[in-house]
């Protein structure tokens, strides 16, 4: 996992852009399956994304299916999009970096904060055994939930709430991936990593420098690796228990 997380560094600018204007309708689903395939191949593979599991699951899952209408016909294009209420879904490099990043495994019980348009639960559901995801924005987790279950993920559950909270009753989790930048590392969701346990991370203040940290958690203590400056939308907090 490590060779081809590092493989894939050199080439990734960042995670996060300006949003585009609307598009015409979209393409037909063959179409869709075309741009999907050369998303994999162009976007991913040839920026260093070796690991099979990861880069079928990208080319399985309709990002089309999980972004605004108008917006459709860019939907496999090298760049974030809007979903509404001021949130975006990241490109498709930084999705499957980020899945690499806490390397899924079948069996695996994962924590998402910032379920936005539930493409990436989407993604990490036919890795792992379980996901759960909570979106500050409660319209969107609405959505997401009703999309994710309308397109046949079974194994994700959605809900509004605050994401510094993260799902107590769920934990321990094998992996937790933050689609949102908090300052710091919200200590509820460490404790809520099971030891052995993998997080990928954007760190850093609203619209500013933040980096992306993978943590393991360790009998001793939390490891720290950073991967590389971003830019997320940031991580709200809400009032009272998610």
């Amino acid at each position: 996992m490590r060779r081809h997380l590092g493989a894939a560094l050199a080439l990734v600018l960042g995670a996060c852009g300006p949003e585009r204007a609307q598009a015409p309708a979209a393409p037909s689903e063959a179409t869709q399956a075309a741009a999907r395939t050369g998303m994999v191949r162009d976007q991913l593979v040839a920026r260093g994304l070796r690991d099979p599991r990861v880069l079928a699951a990208m080319g399985r899952v309709p990002r089309h299916a999980f972004v605004p209408e108008a917006q459709r016909s860019l939907a496999y294009e090298d760049t974030p999009l809007p979903i509404g209420y001021g949130q975006t879904i990241s490109q498709p490099f930084i999705v499957a970096l980020m899945t690499l990043a806490v390397d899924p495994r079948p069996g695996d019980r994962v924590l998402e904060i910032g379920t936005g348009s539930g493409y990436q639960a989407a993604v990490l559901s036919g890795l792992v055994a379980e996901v759960y995801s909570v979106e500050i924005v409660e319209p969107l987790a609405r959505r997401a939930e009703a999309d994710l279950r309308r397109l046949g993920y079974a194994n994700v559950r959605v809900r509004a709430g605050d994401g510094h909270l993260g799902w107590p009753e769920a934990a321990p989790f094998d992996a937790i991936l933050v689609t949102c930048a908090p300052d710091q590392v919200p200590r509820p969701l460490v404790d809520q990593l099971k030891v052995g346990g993998r997080m990928i991370i954007p760190v850093g203040p609203a619209w500013g420098a933040q980096d992306l940290i993978l943590l393991r958690r360790t009998p001793a203590g939390l490891e720290r690796q950073s991967i590389l400056p971003v830019r997320f939308v940031p991580m709200v907090k809400g009032t009272g228990k998610p």
